[in-house]
């Protein structure tokens, strides 16, 4: 009997190929689209799990709140890690890690630059599960000046020679360190990623007692099955005992005053596996994912397969009359519904299966554009496990049952008698489900055409919002500390060129990476008051180069000795302080830990500018004069950019000709800073056509099988005179409405979902009535351009042909 099955299958997809292949397609684009969300998802919840101790490993980070100003940090205190591991016995295991910058690196007269580089606690290849390859990762940092390189950069620097206790010299240290150990490589899905690890031990700092400094990303190991929030719950008593008598000097009242006053200060714990996707810190080593995405995507990837099992379900119902007689004598011959639900159902999984063949091609295919958009090293290797190729199997045949259980029990259910008698119907209630499923499609399809059109305008709201801060045309040279003692004659030798209209030195920049620098300060009005703000550490160039507006005061100047200890203030820092009506000539005191107090008198106002992302308020900011800090800011005409950069580059040669010249453009740096919202948009434009696609196919179907249960109507129509136009709007109106309907429902489920995306920006575009009405238009359109192609040609049909009885 089987075999029959099979036979009688095959026939039928082969005897109707339109259909089958219209099924195929929207069948294999669905199972595409949800194969390769699923990659994406499952990578993305994988993160940081490849260590062996993934479940017990919580990072310490620092929140607090001082005046209303948050603070939320991913490195703390260089004494956190001992102190926890001191203090609390559930503590197995406490290890550390700190960036090193861009240090140069010497060896066998070749200079390398490097911006992998990470200072770790000697026990950190025991906390981590990272495999050494040579060496052994209890003892490889140990000592001082020791390092542990990846196997491409062991490899980069020897070929093929063995690496340990070879010597590599490093230039910014000014010292040499002897190579321990060799790993692979850090997994991909790991929240950093670094190819040389360094002994903290080299470094005086990692040693210091100050509860003050926060540099360190600190870890712990605890008990297997151990609740981290019961550490968490003891930690205010830590932060009370060593923070507290350090915090004192600095802000001239107690630690309890301090917190009395409505402040808080804190350590916190985080999982290790919730780092990647759930992570809202400054100072993170990796940008990090978005859960909010994997929930969005995950559900694209849900409504994508339902939309093709939809549009199975309505393809196969359409073509029903056509099998109606087939089902009529099979039952009069003695076959039982069951029986027959079981022919189409097997005919379904056939379908899904090859469907499946053709979505693991498409995958393959569309993998690597995938990648590029999504910023992904995703592979799809059926070979990877052994129970990928049983599962997906598994799953064509769970989709096919999905897809194939409606049209199975509909075509099983018709009457004998009825339908060998040429009485075919569908029923009202099978027309309805119909109805609603095609109102379904179009109402996911709308609603992602809705957030195309809201990402894509958010993202045109931030590329063009003003800023407050000139973006155009400016470079940033971020390493032009390598110029040492030069720096200044190169800086004389820019403003020399005519291209040149401004030049700046500040590791302070308003788009991009940059220093970061939490500043304690009290005012004259209140000195027991302290008041958290963000300090920028500028020279008296900086301003006029980046195109900020003064609104009172002057700028910094080399002609005022005093303003070593001037301040400029940015308009929030004005309201902060409470110093709206005259802020000029106003002091501020900041004191560090020692009791040390400086004070700074205010020479200007700056209106407000972004430093920070769009996602974050502005908030209070103090600039100051500092040294320089080895960043070089140039503002140039516009006018010969590329010449201007050669020009550079050759200056910069003559005064470090061993140094790589390196550039950026701030608007460049502004535009990264959006990267996952941009990826965003482009992956939702995508779906969006898909699904559009995906749905027209299912509005195809249930054209079809309209068009096919009015037939007679149609030719009668015809035949007492009716126009194709009247006959095309009696076959379209009815849809019509359900793309109506679809818009009704669509419309409040996009308004919420959007307005809530748009609540993590803190300047955002509003939502417009006519962005809905205008994707409703669209909708209809597509809806109208696809049902015509099957209207026009039931219209034209040959009306005595379609009255004819057969």
């Amino acid at each position: 009997m089987l075999q029959s099955y099979f036979k009688i299958a095959l026939r039928n997809l082969w005897r109707n190929k339109a259909f089958s292949a219209i099924n195929i397609l929207g069948l294999a684009i669905g199972i595409a689209t949800c194969l390769l969300i699923m990659l994406f998802v499952q990578n993305e919840l994988s993160y940081d799990r490849y260590n062996e101790k993934a479940d017990r490993i919580v990072r310490v980070v620092f929140r607090g709140s001082v005046q209303g100003q948050k603070m939320k940090e991913a490195n703390v205190m260089p004494p956190v890690a001992q102190t926890l591991r001191t203090e609390y016995p559930e503590v197995q295991a406490a290890t550390r890690l700190m960036t090193a910058g861009y240090p140069r690196i010497i060896y066998g007269g070749k200079s390398f630059k490097e911006s992998n580089v990470a200072m770790v606690d000697s026990n950190f290849f025991q906390v981590f599960t990272i495999p050494l390859l040579q060496g052994d990762p209890q003892t490889a940092l140990m000592q001082p000046y020791t390092v542990v390189l990846s196997q491409a950069t062991a490899r980069q620097y020897f070929g093929n020679a063995n690496p340990i206790g070879k010597v590599l010299t490093f230039k910014d240290w000014n010292h040499s360190c002897k190579v321990t150990g060799v790993f692979d490589k850090v997994p991909a899905n790991s929240h950093f990623h670094f190819d040389i690890f360094a002994s903290l031990a080299s470094v005086p700092d990692a040693k210091s007692s100050s509860w003050m400094t926060s540099n360190y990303f600190t870890y712990l190991v605890l008990p297997k099955g151990y609740n981290y929030k019961e550490l968490e719950a003891k930690l205010p008593q830590v932060v009370e005992k060593y923070l507290g008598p350090q915090l004192q000097p600095a802000l001239g009242i107690s630690y309890k005053q301090f917190i009395r006053k409505g402040n808080e200060l804190g350590l916190f714990l985080q999982p290790l596996t919730d780092i990647h996707l759930r992570s809202d810190f400054t100072g993170n080593l990796e940008g990090g994912g978005d859960v909010r995405y994997v929930y969005i995507f995950g559900s694209i990837a849900l409504f994508m397969l339902l939309i093709a099992c939809i549009n199975y379900m309505n393809l196969s119902t359409a073509g029903a009359s056509k099998r109606a007689r087939e089902v009529g004598i099979r039952k009069v011959l003695g076959s039982l519904q069951g029986q027959l639900m079981g022919q189409f159902l097997l005919e379904s999984i056939l379908l899904t299966l090859v469907a499946l063949f053709l979505a693991i091609v498409l995958v393959n295919m569309a993998l690597p554009i995938f990648n590029d958009l999504a910023q992904q090293q995703l592979t799809f290797e059926l070979t990877a496990t052994w129970w990928l190729l049983p599962g997906l199997v598994l799953f064509g045949v769970l989709v096919g049952m999905l897809a194939g259980s409606y049209p199975a029990f509909f075509l099983s259910s018709f009457n004998p008698v009825a339908v060998l008698k040429g009485k075919f119907t569908s029923g009202k209630g099978s027309m309805g489900l119909r109805s609603g499923l095609v109102v379904f499609q179009f109402c996911i399809s709308i609603v992602l055409m809705i957030s195309t059109l809201v990402v894509y305008q958010q993202l045109q709201y931030i590329q063009h919002k003003r800023l407050g801060y000139d973006k155009e045309h400016v470079l940033v040279l971020p390493e032009a500390y390598l110029l040492g003692q030069h720096t200044e004659a190169f800086q004389r030798q820019l403003l020399q060129d005519p291209r040149v209209l401004s030049v700046s030195t500040s590791g302070y920049l308003p788009a991009g990476p940059t220093f970061s620098n939490n500043f304690l300060v009290s005012t004259e009005d209140d000195p027991t008051q302290v008041l958290r703000v963000l300090r920028y550490e500028v020279d008296s160039q900086y301003v006029p180069t980046l195109g900020m507006q003064l609104l009172v005061g002057r700028n910094f100047s080399k002609r005022f000795s005093s303003d070593t200890a001037a301040a400029i203030l940015n308009e929030t820092a004005v309201r902060v302080f409470g110093w709206a009506k005259n802020p000029l000539g106003r002091t501020l005191t900041n004191s560090d830990n020692q009791g040390h107090k400086r004070t700074f008198r205010v020479v200007g106002v700056v209106k407000d500018f972004h430093f920070k992302s769009l996602h974050e308020p502005i908030s209070a900011l103090v600039m100051t004069l500092g040294a320089a800090s080895g960043t070089v800011i140039v503002k140039a005409k516009g006018a010969d950019l590329p010449g201007l950069l050669a020009s550079m580059k050759a200056q910069w040669s003559r005064f470090s000709p061993e140094e790589p010249f390196t550039y950026s453009f701030l608007d460049e740096r502004f535009t990264q800073t959006y990267e996952a919202e941009r990826r965003l948009g482009r992956i939702l434009y995508i779906f969006a056509g898909f699904t559009i696609f995906v749905a027209c196919l299912g509005l195809f179907g249930l054209a079809t099988f309209t068009a096919e249960q009015r037939t007679k109507e149609i030719g009668i129509r015809k035949v007492l005179g009716a126009s194709v136009t009247s006959i095309v709007a009696l076959l379209s109106k009815d849809f019509l409405k359900l793309v109506l309907l679809a818009n009704v429902v669509a419309w409040p489920l996009a308004w919420w979902a959007m307005h809530t995306w748009l609540q993590d920006f803190a300047y955002r575009i509003t939502l417009s009535w006519w962005l809905f009405g205008a994707v409703g238009v669209v909708a209809l359109l597509i809806a109208l351009i696809t049902v015509s192609v099957q209207a026009v040609r039931a219209a034209k049909a040959d009306p005595v042909r379609n009255l004819r009885v057969s």
